[in-house]
C-alpha cells in the first residue's frame, strides 16, 4: 500500500512540475510578446492610441469589436436595437421554433411613437369557422405557364454564394414543406435550390449570371434551359436592390469557389460585381423589350424588381405599357425598401439612397391604380417585413404577396451577427467555412422555416378577421391608422388616398 502511494505521489509530483514548466513558458512567451507589442506600438506612426498607450491601446480595437455582439444581449432594449430589435427577432425565433408565442402583462411597444401603425378591430369579426385562408390570385395570365401561388409569404433572393449550400438547401425544404415559393437570388440556379422541389422564381441580375454568355450578355439558350425546370415558376429582372440602389450585387472573392463560378459563369476566386444596371436597358422602351424578350422564350411570368427613388420613370413606364398594348406589362413589380438587406454594401447606399417601403409601396401602388394598371400588374412587397404587422401592412397598402429574406435567415438561426460579408458568420447560414457550414443541418432548420411561415400566416389571419375581413387579401387602408409626429393617429386611407383612374386609361 505504501509502494502504491508512493507511485501515485511521484506520478502528481511529476505533473505538477510538466504544469508548472508550462506556466512559466507561458509567461514567459506572454512577456516576450509584450515586449514586442510595446517596441512595436511605441516606434509606429499611424495610431495615435497605440503610440500614447503601447499594448493597452490595442484592447480598444478588441472592445469595439466585441461591442457589437454584446450590446444585443446586454445594454439595448428590446425595441432599440437596429436593424431589428429583440422584440422583433424573439417573435421570429419563436414562430420558427413552434413555441408559445403569446406576451404577458402588456404590450411593450411604443404606440404613440411615430410611424406606428395600428390596425383597427371590428365589433363584430367574424367567427372562427367563417374565416378563410387567403384567397388565390394568378400571375401571368397571357403566358403559356401562368403562375398560381399558394401563399401571400414567400422567400426573398438570396444567392446560392451570397448564402451557404446548406442554408440554401434547408430554404428550399422548407418552402417545399409550406408550400411558399424561394426566390434564387441573382447567383443563378444551384442544385441546392432544386433539392426541396419546391417552386423557384429565378432572378436575372445586370450580370446575367446563369443565363449569360461569354461577354456578360443574356444567353437564350442557357435561359430556355432555366425555363425548361418545371419547379421554375417565374422569372424577376432586378433592376436594383433596396441594400445598395444604383450598384450591382458584390461577392468577394474569396467566396467565389469552382462550384459557384461554374453555376454563375464567371473565373473563380475572383471579386463578383454586377454591373449597376442591365447594359443594354436605357429606356422604359427597352425594358419592356427585354421583358417580352424573356417572356417569350420562357412562356413563364415574368416581372422586375426595384427599389424606388425618381417616380417619374414609373410614370413614364405605364404610359409606354398602354401605347404597346396592356399585354406587354410586367407580369409582376417587386418593390425593395431602400434601407438595406442582407450582404455587403456601401454605407453611402444603404443609409441615404432610395425611398423606403413606407413611401416607394404607396407610391407604385396609387401609380398602378391610376394608370388602369393594378389588376394587370401584380404587386410584391419586400424590404423587413419579418412579423405579422408588417404584411399586414403591405396587405393594407395594396400588396398582393409579401417576400422577407432577413425573416427567413432569422428562421434559419440568423443572430444578426452583422457578419454576412466576411464569410465568418458564426450560424453557417453566409459562410463557406466547412467547419462553421457544420452546425447548420438542412433537414432541421427546414422544418423551422416551414414553421416560420406557417405561424407568420396564421397571426395575419388574425389581424385581418380582427379587422372584420375574413381572409388577409380583404384588408384596405382604412382598416389601419399610422401614428404621426404629434402622437395622433390618422387613417391611412387619408394619409395615402387612393387617387382616381385616369380616364385616358381604362382597363
Amino acid at each position: 500500500m505504501e509502494l502504491l502511494n508512493h507511485e501515485y505521489a511521484s506520478a502528481l509530483s511529476t505533473i505538477l512540475q510538466v504544469i508548472a514548466s508550462l506556466l512559466i513558458l507561458a509567461l514567459g512567451a506572454g512577456i516576450v510578446a509584450i515586449a514586442i507589442a510595446y517596441f512595436i506600438d511605441n516606434n509606429q506612426t499611424e495610431h495615435t492610441i497605440r503610440r500614447n498607450y503601447p499594448v493597452l491601446g490595442r484592447f480598444r480595437y478588441l472592445f469595439e469589436h466585441l461591442g457589437e455582439f454584446f450590446r444585443q444581449y446586454f445594454f439595448a432594449g428590446d425595441r432599440e436595437e437596429m436593424p431589428f430589435n429583440r422584440a422583433q427577432r424573439a417573435w421570429v425565433y419563436r414562430a420558427a421554433k413552434n413555441i408559445d408565442r403569446t406576451v404577458a402583462f402588456g404590450s411593450t411597444k411604443a404606440i404613440r411613437e411615430p410611424c406606428s401603425v395600428m390596425f383597427l378591430n371590428n365589433p363584430f369579426p367574424p367567427l372562427t369557422q367563417e374565416a378563410h385562408e387567403a384567397s388565390v390570385v394568378l400571375i401571368g395570365p397571357n403566358c403559356r405557364k401562368p403562375y398560381r401561388p399558394k401563399s401571400l409569404f414567400n422567400i426573398s433572393g438570396m444567392s446560392f454564394g451570397a448564402l451557404s449550400a446548406p442554408a440554401v438547401t434547408a430554404l428550399s425544404l422548407g418552402a417545399k414543406q409550406s408550400h411558399c415559393w424561394l426566390n434564387t437570388g441573382e447567383g443563378g440556379l444551384s442544385p441546392y435550390h432544386l433539392e426541396g422541389n419546391c417552386d423557384l422564381v429565378f432572378q436575372i441580375g445586370t450580370a446575367k449570371y446563369g443565363v449569360r454568355d461569354e461577354q456578360g450578355k443574356l444567353d437564350d439558350e442557357r435561359l430556355s434551359e432555366i425555363a425548361s425546370h418545371a419547379r421554375v415558376r417565374m422569372f424577376e429582372i432586378k433592376l436594383s436592390q433596396g441594400a445598395k440602389p444604383g450598384k450591382g450585387g458584390i461577392l468577394p472573392g474569396n467566396k467565389v469557389s469552382e462550384e459557384i463560378a461554374a453555376i454563375r459563369l464567371i473565373p473563380a476566386g475572383q471579386d463578383s460585381i454586377s454591373p449597376n444596371r442591365h447594359p443594354e436597358v436605357h429606356s422604359c422602351t427597352e425594358l419592356l423589350d427585354m421583358i417580352h424578350h424573356v417572356r417569350s422564350i420562357t412562356g413563364k411570368p415574368v416581372g422586375i424588381k426595384f427599389a424606388l427613388g425618381d417616380t417619374q420613370w414609373l410614370k413614364i413606364l405605364c404610359k409606354t405599357i398602354h401605347q404597346r398594348g396592356i399585354e406587354s406589362a410586367p407580369d409582376f413589380i417587386t418593390i425593395d425598401s431602400a434601407d438595406g438587406g442582407t450582404g455587403a454594401a456601401p454605407m453611402a447606399l444603404m443609409d441615404d439612397v432610395g425611398l423606403p417601403l413606407r413611401e416607394s409601396l404607396p407610391e407604385v401602388t396609387n401609380t398602378l391604380i391610376q394608370h388602369g394598371l393594378r389588376e394587370r400588374i401584380r404587386v410584391i412587397a419586400s424590404g423587413k417585413l419579418i412579423n405579422p404587422s408588417d404584411i399586414a401592412w403591405a396587405l393594407c397598402m395594396g400588396a398582393d404577396f409579401v417576400v422577407s429574406a432577413r425573416g427567413f435567415m432569422m428562421a434559419l438561426g440568423c443572430i444578426q451577427a452583422m457578419q454576412c460579408n466576411s464569410n465568418s458568420c458564426p450560424t453557417g447560414i453566409t459562410t463557406h467555412d466547412p467547419k462553421l457550414q457544420r452546425g447548420l443541418v438542412p433537414e432541421d432548420k427546414a422544418t423551422r422555416v416551414a414553421y416560420y411561415h406557417n405561424n407568420l400566416v396564421h397571426d395575419v389571419e388574425l389581424i385581418a378577421n380582427a379587422c372584420g375581413v375574413r381572409e388577409p387579401r380583404q384588408l384596405k387602408r382604412h382598416h389601419a391608422r399610422q401614428v404621426t409626429v404629434n402622437g395622433q393617429s390618422i387613417s391611412l386611407a387619408e394619409l395615402h388616398p387612393y387617387p382616381e383612374r385616369s380616364t385616358s386609361h381604362p382597363l
